[in-house]
This record gives C-alpha cells, structure tokens and sequence, in this order.
C-alpha cells in the first residue's frame, strides 16, 4: 500500500440507522488512535459522542458531535451524525463539509432500506463512502444476502474489500482482499496477523476475482491485464481503489464490531489511503484553490458556559482567533473531541472547528476575511419540510418573549424546526421531522434556555357552512335612560359555492336603512362569521341586506351591527348548517416495494388515493398522490416510517374543505362542546 500523505486536515462523517454502532465505532477509533484514555459505553452514557443531557436519557444521537484526532501523525475530524431519520438534517448539513462518510449499518439484510435515503444523498452529493458493517460478532452473517439488499439501495457498485474467517460459529478475524493477508481480531488491541486458512482459499479467491473485476470497470489497463491473466500487485490495486473511491464511482465495504475493536483499525487504514484531501472536497464544493481564507458553517448550538458557538470547516487559507470574518469578530478559536474544548491560535484549510461568539452568522454560511461571497461555492441543503407538528405554550405566561426567543436559537441550532401561529386556531406550532424530534426540543427549551412548556395536539381548522338559504328579520332594541340603541335589518342568507367565502351586498332602496348604516351591517355579519352556530368560523355564504328601519335619535353603527348578528344568530339553525373539514394534497415517497403498504395507510385514514407513479429521480421508488383529512395527519409519518423502515415521507398542503357529517361530525361537537364548557 503507497504511504502518501495529503495536505491539511481531514475530515469522515459517521452516518448510519439508529441502532447501527456509529457512537460506538466512534469511540473505539478515538481509543485506537489515542485521543482518549479508555472507552466509554452508550448504555453507561460515558461516550464522547452523545454527551448532550437529551441524547444521554434517549440513550440515541440527536445531534452532531465532532472528535478531533491524529492517526499516523495524520490530523483528522470525525462527525459523529444521528441516526433516527428525524435528525436527518444535522446528517445533511455535516456531509457537506466531509471528505467521505462511512454508512455504518447492522448485518441484517432486512434493515437494508433504511440506509436508502443515506446512499441517495451521498450519491447525489459525490460524497465518497464506505460501508462498515458492524456487529458482525453479535449474529450469524449472511454476507452475499447482505451486499444484495444493499446493492438494491444504492447506484454505486459494493465492493467487498475484506472476507471474514469464521471459526465455529463466530467470525474470528478477516482477509484483506488486496493483499490476501489474513489477520485474527484481538478484543482491545490490534488485528494479528494470521496464515490464511485453507478451507476459504477458494472462496477468498473467487471474492478477489470480483474486487478485481469490479475495479476494471473503471480501469482499461486493469482490464487489459486481468484478460491477460496477469495479476495486478497490491499497491497499484490499493491506488485504484483510492482513485475510483475519490471519484465516488465504487463503495468499498468493510466488516467489523465496534464494541470489541475489531476491524476498526483496518478501517481506519483504509480511510488514511485513500480518503480524498480538503482540496479535493473544496473543489467537488464549488470552491477554487486560490484566493482569501474561506470557511462554512455546518452547525450552530448554544452552550451554557461559552454561548453560541458555530462549527466550521475550513476550506481555504488560515483563520486566527480574532479575526474578523463577514464582518464579525471571531471570539476564539476551538477544537473539540465531543463536549471537550481546547483554545487554538490558529486552524490551517481542512481544520474543523468551533467559532465561538459569532452572533450574526448562520448555519450554512460561508465566511470570508473580505465578507464577499464565494463565487460558485456550494449552498448547505435547504431546511426539510416539517411532517409533525405541537401545539406549545409556555407553562409560565410570562415566559411568552422567552419562548419567542428560545424557538429562534432552537431552529438556529437545527433548521428542520419551525415554528408559526395559526391564524385559525390561534395556536403555536412547533414543527419538525417527528414525534422525538419535538420532544428532544422540548427537553431543550427547559433544560437549556429555562423555559418549561406545553405541548398538545394541534386543533384541526374545522369550518362550518350553509346548506340553504332563509329569509330572516332581525332587531336590536334596547332602552335604558337617555338615547337607547335600535337597529332593524332584514337579511337574505344563502349558501355559496365551496371555497368562496363570505360575500355581503346591499339591495336596500328609500332609505329604509341609512347609507352610514349599511358598512356596520356587514361589519356585524362579518364579526358573527368568525364563530358560527356549531362553534365554527362561517364560510362559503353570502348575506344580502334588502330592507330594515331606523329611529332618528337611537340607531347607530353599534346598533345595526348587533342587529346583524341578531340575525345571523337566529337565522343559522334554519340555515341547515353544517361541519367542514379541511382536506389535503398527500404525496408520499416510498420505495416500491411498500406502495401497497400505503396504499392501504391512505385508505385506513379515510384517505383517497388520485395515483402513483415513480419517483422522479429516485430508482425503485413512487410517489403516491392522495387526498387526506388533515384530523388523519397529525400522527401519518409516525405510521408511514413504521411501514418502511424509516424511509417514507411524505409533502401536504391545503387542498380544499369538504362536509364532515355522521360519527365523526358529532364527535368533534361534542369534544367542542367538552372544551368549552371545561373553559368556562
């Protein structure tokens, strides 16, 4: 294998399901290279990764941790990247900044698909990756079923790099495919060098043979040889490897069992030949070698002790403690392994570090001395669309400019939050990408910005409408010493075709209703609308003012206001009223072989199914339009993920309101009704 050392710092995210090892292969790789004194354990919550109070009581990472080490005098950063598909925003942000991934993933072919939305991201990105399939002591492996369901998830061809040796029912050790040397795992320690056992000759050759030819496929010399029957020797097999991984056009695969160090350093091997430099990654990044210093932020947090801190990759040049970048002063400088932070003076290109005090800058932004945009430069991805949402409030009203400003800091720290005020239901929604995701923030907005809240289910934005018209006479007397208040009106009420709204118009004629009048009446039957008969804004009707009287001292706008809603008041009951329900536009993405799955999901949820067809861009995968009550979204991905391993998701918007009658219309009275009588 050509030794070969590449300028400046590197950079590798571990990325992989929930439940694959990737803290644990983290840890391990800090202990093999000497950055921490001995292991910690996720179930004991001692790990560098997952130091965070919400990923220690979830026992799982829900954000990114960076662990900065030195391999062979080599320097490198490791990202460690959360699992759970919900936090699939801080995986994306911290890809972009990574000189290669490594999907790290359970050797179950059944979990297969859930590693699809990381091979199309890494793919599309042309982030270079490998696999490293962890846990291989903890179940018997079936590596061909194995490579073929992942095969089946990603475009670029999985070439096995290592064989194992199976000694009873264990696997004891490996054989490195390109240097057909065989080594025996030692718990703790370094891999032993071992004679390669004759019961997998065979076996080891006809898997080199497959490396070898899956290698020509990128390589006429090394194809012109292996039709010659002339073997290539290792280093030059080792350099095709490290080209066609940088050109992200193979994904080599590795075995191994984080826990018991085993594999570990024969990965970490692997990475130091043939991971690409910074330069590489900065020009995949849209970012030219020449010019002034350029650094990108990729993650925001809040730290109780040392405030807002922004980690940044940096692409180009050298930054120093205090300088300045667009702008703002830098306030220090830090390299970190996990929650520990040491003081730099300076971080030379390919460093990835955490600026501390840089209040104006954003995830995602790319800082310069000048302040200028890189031109060219690569955008970080755009914040997911939200597919859960809660309804919040502080628990303390006093709170409410705190929360304003904790839900700011939150959504800085992870884009894929949102949050708005409904204007139907008058709530605020908390939004993100799933039942844990929001609760994670919840334990964040006590534990870290001191401000307890409350969550429940969202209200559904029930309407109510007409289905006929009426005739009504309405009047607003009263009396009570001096000038009284008197209004008479005389309205037409019909309904309106859906989706119209509210319409008013004036027939009135003589002057049976003064001209000043006239705007209160509409105002009055506008201010009814906001909370009809069944507890409901009004929509779709239209109120026609055709006649009414007046008295010269007591009529007034206030007057012929509540005369209107007089009306309205009594005019309604005979109006056939009736409870719409919102519906929505649902397009959900789910691989192929869960179409049907969902299908039946949309019909469960009273759902109607418009079509499917592929989805554009994504192989093996559709895209299923439906119509759906918004009441049936509230929990759907939470269903949908369940279905498809953590894969489906889905896009909604408003679509229309449709009548909701039966059961279900006297439920959400009744539960109306509950609500109000509880208030009072």
């Amino acid at each position: 294998m050509a030794d070969r050392k590449p300028a400046g710092p590197r950079c590798a995210a571990l990325v992989g399901p929930y439940l694959s090892g990737k803290t644990s292969l983290l840890e391990s790789i800090l202990s093999a290279t000497g950055a921490i004194p001995r292991k910690g354990t996720v179930k004991d919550g001692t790990t560098v990764g997952d130091s965070s109070p919400e990923a220690r009581e979830r026992k799982m990472t829900v954000e990114v941790s960076v662990a900065d080490t030195t391999y062979l005098d080599e320097p490198w950063s490791f990202i460690d990247c959360p699992g759970s598909i919900e936090f699939f925003q801080e995986t994306s942000n911290a890809l972009q900044v990574a000189d290669a991934a490594i999907i790290v993933c359970e050797p179950t072919p059944e979990r297969a698909m859930a590693l699809a939305p990381l091979f199309k991201l890494l793919e599309d990105s042309g982030i270079p990756h490998f696999v490293f399939v962890n846990k291989v002591d903890h179940t018997e492996l079936n590596l061909p079923a194995l490579l073929e369901a992942m095969q089946s998830v990603s475009e670029r061809p999985l070439v096995l790099r290592e064989l194992p040796i199976i000694e009873g029912e264990k696997i004891a050790g490996y054989v490195d495919l390109v240097s057909e040397r065989a080594f025996k795992y030692q718990p703790g320690k370094p891999s032993e060098l071992m004679k390669l056992p004759d019961a997998i000759k065979d076996e080891e050759g006809a898997a080199r043979t497959t490396l070898l030819e899956a290698l020509a496929d990128f390589d006429d010399a090394l194809l012109e040889k292996l039709l010659e029957e002339a073997i290539p020797p290792p280093p030059e097999i080792y350099a095709q490897c490290a080209k066609d991984l940088a050109e992200a056009k193979i994904v080599p695969v590795f075995l191994g069992a984080a826990e018991q160090d085993a594999g570990v350093r024969r990965l970490l091997k692997a990475l130091r030949h043939e991971t690409p430099s910074v330069a590489v990654t900065a020009a995949r990044r849209g970012i030219k070698p020449e010019g002034e210093a350029v650094a990108q932020v990729f993650k925001t947090t809040y730290a109780a002790r040392s405030g807002k801190l922004s980690y940044a990759r940096i692409w180009r040049g050298e930054i120093a403690e205090g300088a300045t970048v667009n702008g703002s002063r830098i306030g220090g400088l830090l390299s970190l392994v996990g929650p520990t932070q040491a003081k730099l003076s300076k971080a030379v290109a390919g460093k990835v570090v955490a600026l501390a005090r840089m209040d104006q800058v954003k995830t995602g932004a790319i800082l310069t001395p000048s302040g200028k945009p890189v031109e060219g430069a690569a955008l970080s991805p755009p914040p997911l669309p939200p597919v859960y949402a809660m309804a919040v409030q502080a628990e303390n009203r006093n709170d409410d400019v705190k929360l304003s400003g904790a839900l700011h800091n939150l959504i800085e720290e992870d884009p894929s939050f949102g949050y708005l005020q409904n204007a139907e239901t008058h709530e605020l929604l908390l939004q993100g990408q799933g039942e844990i995701h929001l609760q994670v923030a919840l334990m964040r907005l006590k534990s870290k910005y001191n401000v307890p809240v409350k969550a429940a289910k969202p209200k559904v934005p029930y309407q109510e409408t007409i289905r006929r018209g009426v005739a009504q006479h309405g009047r607003f007397k009263r009396q009570s010493g001096g000038h009284g208040q008197f209004g008479d009106v005389h309205l037409d009420i019909k309904p309106l075709p859906r989706g119209k709204g509210f319409a008013f118009e004036d027939k009135v004629v003589g002057g049976a209703v003064p001209r000043q009048f006239i705007p209160a009446v509409e105002a009055g039957a506008r201010e009814f609308m906001v909370k009809g008969i069944l507890g409901f804004p009004v929509v779709d009707i239209s109120v026609t003012l055709t006649d009414g009287q007046y008295h010269a001292v007591d009529s007034s706008e206030m007057s012929f206001k509540q005369a209107a809603r007089v009306t309205l008041t009594e005019a309604l009951p005979k109006c056939d009223p009736v409870l719409l329900e919102p519906i929505n536009k649902v397009e959900i993405d789910v691989p192929t072989d869960y179409t049907s799955k969902v299908n039946g999901l949309i019909s469960s949820r009273r759902g109607q199914i418009l079509g499917f067809a592929p989805k554009d861009g994504w192989k093996g995968w559709d895209t299923v339009q439906s119509h759906m009550p918004a009441s049936e979204l509230h929990d759907l991905i939470i269903e949908l993920r369940s279905l498809t391993q953590g894969a489906g998701t889905y896009r909604t918007n408003f679509d229309h309101m449709q009548e909701l009658t039966g059961r279900l219309a006297d439920d959400v009275l009744a539960s109306k009704k509950e609500i109000a009588e509880a208030a009072h």
